[in-house]
């Protein structure tokens, strides 16, 4: 009898609900996975393994990470705040990097990145393009404010008074589509509660739909609620997931410094066998 044909090992992991595969890349050990068809086919819920995205991580030097990040279609992002969450968690379990910090290396920057509170945390770059009011994108009816950070990638930021009637697929994707932004966008609804908490929610760019979080999407959320005076330091926001993602707020200068801290959980292991 044959031997079992070997497979290339996998994690599923998910951030607040943005899932994710993670291949650990060290050595070059998936780069036959790096490429548009086989991640589309990753990515496929049905057929593949089914996730946001795909992520490519390497051990790069004493302790740090390279990750390579790329939406479900097939595009690779720049920067994607909930997969250096899982990236950031998966790198300590694996042995790659210390617990107590390391640089975990993204198309956006080096950032720093740590587990605290037994979660993992990250630090973006700084943002600088910010634009507290970008109405010029057109105001629809009930919609209170529109704001524009790039965290990474491009967002926009629509205040509504009720979360679960924002038209996230409708409205979403014509300010994604917006032709006054060159890059296109995400596009976050956010609204306070009764109880004083803030929710979110994300039509995200590259996965053309809604997705149950996005990690730099809630950091555009919380800069714009700190700049409209409606949050402070630390923005905590409840996910589609019902998990909460932490955004701590410093600024220096005309820069905003955040960090980003949730959930970064592996939920499996396995192996590929015949993608589509």
């Amino acid at each position: 009898m044959s031997p079992r044909p070997t497979g290339q090992h996998f994690y599923k992991m998910t951030g607040s609900g943005n899932d994710f595969v993670v291949f650990d890349s060290t050595d070059g050990r998936a780069a036959h996975l790096e490429n548009v068809d086989a991640i589309r086919s990753l990515s496929a819920r049905g057929t593949g393994v089914g996730a946001d995205g795909v992520v490519f991580l390497e051990k790069v030097g004493d302790g740090d990470i390279r990750m390579r990040y790329y939406n479900s279609d097939g595009s690779e992002a720049s920067l994607c705040g909930n997969a250096s969450l899982c990236t950031t968690r998966l790198a300590v379990e694996l042995g790659h990097s210390q617990a107590g910090g390391f640089i975990l290396h993204t198309a956006a920057g080096s950032l720093r990145a740590r587990i605290r509170d037994n979660l993992p945390e990250v630090d973006l770059d700084p943002v600088r393009d910010v634009r507290a009011d970008a109405k010029e994108l057109g105001m629809r009816p009930g919609e209170r404010r529109l704001g524009y950070a790039r965290v990474g990638v491009p967002h926009v930021v629509v205040e509504v008074p009720d979360i679960e009637v924002a038209d996230v697929s409708g409205r979403g994707s014509e300010l994604r589509h917006h032709r006054s932004l060159a890059d296109g966008a995400n596009v976050n609804f956010v609204a306070k509660a009764s109880d004083g908490s803030f929710a979110y929610r994300t039509f995200e760019r590259g996965v053309e739909g809604e997705t149950l979080a996005c990690g730099t999407g809630a950091v555009a959320t919380a800069i714009m609620l700190s700049d409209w005076g409606e949050s402070g330091r630390e923005t905590v926001l409840w996910t589609r997931s019902a998990l909460p993602l932490t955004i701590t707020l410093r600024r220096d200068g005309d820069a905003w410094l955040p960090s980003l801290r949730g959930e970064g959980r592996i939920v499996f292991e396995g192996e590929i066998r015949d993608l589509d």
